[in-house]
């Protein structure tokens, strides 16, 4: 199922975590960039890396940040894997993924056990637990 759909399916309370996560790091993902690398933001303690399905869902990030429609921004292509296993362990510090930022559809994929390296995973003692998910920001960041 593609990565959209897998999405629709956790907002639906349908989803299966594994699968979306297993779908997002198959999936090419867009990362835009500025002069001082990939743009990211820092929120709760943790860098999020900003990543976007497809243009129409970066232009409406751009958009809401007060950019006007012909501004154009540069992104790089990457997998999602290579996002959690490569760039999130170069981050000197945590750090994970936020997809699709300011949208309905956004969902964050956090330095947790089973998401990015255990050697930059953040635990907690709830990790011994539950299995790892991506979290949906739209539920106050509970597990989906």
């Amino acid at each position: 199922m593609p990565l959209t759909e897998e999405i629709a399916g956790m907002y639906a309370y349908e989803g299966d975590p594994a699968a979306l996560i297993g779908e997002f790091r198959r999936t090419s993902v867009l990362v835009p960039v500025s002069d001082d690398g990939l743009m990211s933001a820092e929120w709760g303690g943790i860098r999020w890396l900003y990543a976007f399905t497809d243009e129409d869902a970066l232009s409406r990030f751009a958009l809401a940040r007060g950019n006007t429609p012909d501004t154009r921004w540069q992104y790089v292509s990457a997998l999602g894997a290579r996002l959690l296993d490569v760039v999130i362990p170069a981050v000197n510090g945590p750090a994970g993924v936020a997809l699709n930022a300011g949208s309905e559809q956004g969902m964050l994929f956090p330095p947790a056990p089973g998401i990015v390296p255990d050697s930059v995973a953040v635990r907690t003692d709830a990790d011994d637990q539950a299995p790892p998910s991506a979290t949906t920001p739209g539920r106050g960041g509970e597990r989906a």
